[in-house]
């Protein structure tokens, strides 16, 4: 599988790599962008950032997962990651950023490249994403990008250790395609 980079006007999207390891370490390392992750433990480590890096390079090459790393272009900087992730018959659309880039846009810019990246190269059908209840900023990332609700339901969130409920929402290759059209 090809390793794939991603351009915006402000943002380079790359695979991950070990040199990202602190930055992903601080970012998460942060009990407020944990928290809102379903599969990331709290404290975060070293340790879980390279068996982080670890699944990600297996699932790319099983054309399950493609992850990449947010970096801005006017100073290199590691803002988060946004990706996707297989889920049964769908890939899902996930993202974190650490919290010197919240606010600034870089979430819904990202996102939106990484949608047309499934939509275009991957051909997916259906995208899928999820937000807890109580990360509105995310709902509203997802909603400027055309996603659609799709129900809601309890998961799991590894960094508090317990279920949160979960909105879920949806996008199909045609609300995309008009979205594109628009």
């Amino acid at each position: 599988m090809p390793s794939f980079r991603l351009e915006t006007q402000r943002l380079l999207l790359r695979p991950p790599e070990a040199g990202d390891i602190a930055a992903i370490v601080t970012g998460i390392g942060d009990y407020d962008v944990a928290k809102n992750l379903s599969r990331a433990p709290h404290p975060y480590g070293e340790k879980d950032a390279i068996e982080f890096l670890a699944r990600q390079r297996e699932g790319q090459a099983r054309g399950t997962d493609f992850t990449f790393a947010v970096i801005r272009k006017s100073d290199g900087a590691f803002a988060g990651k946004c990706g996707l992730h297989l889920q049964e018959q769908n890939f899902e659309l996930g993202y974190w950023y650490a919290r010197p880039y919240w606010g600034q846009g870089y979430a819904t810019e990202a996102a939106s490249e990484v949608v047309a990246f499934a939509f275009r190269n991957l051909r997916v059908e259906r995208l899928e994403a999820g937000w807890f209840f109580d990360n509105p900023a995310s709902g509203r990332v997802l909603e400027k990008l055309g996603f659609s609700p799709a129900g809601s339901g309890e998961r799991d969130c590894a960094a508090r250790g317990c279920k949160v409920l979960c909105r879920q929402v949806a996008m199909t290759r045609a609300q995309f395609g008009q979205r594109v059209a628009a």
